[in-house]
């Protein structure tokens, strides 16, 4: 479905493209969990699905759900090693949101 974003109402200087782009990583760190994996990858870098679900209280079914959200938002990147990936945060992408919001802020 694809949303139409009003006209611009102030004058923060964000393209379309940049905000649609935050609203992603917005809307990701939204979740509950989500955010859970955000700090357990922050203190865990290179951990595989396997040590997330042993941290959190949840399936290894929702867990791998809730990586795929974060990684398509740009949230996290994951390496594949042979059968398993390993996950840590996306330290770019992570600065450029920094970077845009304290803008916003």
């Amino acid at each position: 479905m694809q949303t139409t974003l009003p006209e611009p109402c102030c004058t923060i200087d964000l393209s379309t493209a940049e905000q649609a782009r935050l609203v992603t990583m917005f809307k990701a760190l939204g979740n509950p969990i989500r955010f859970e994996i955000i700090k357990f990858l922050a203190t865990h870098p290179q951990c595989i699905t396997g040590d997330i679900v042993d941290a959190l209280p949840i399936a290894q079914a929702t867990v791998s759900q809730h990586l795929k959200v974060l990684k398509q938002a740009g949230w996290i990147d994951g390496i594949v090693h042979g059968p398993a990936t390993n996950y840590c945060l996306h330290v770019e992408n992570i600065a450029w949101f920094k970077s845009k919001v304290g803008e916003i802020l």
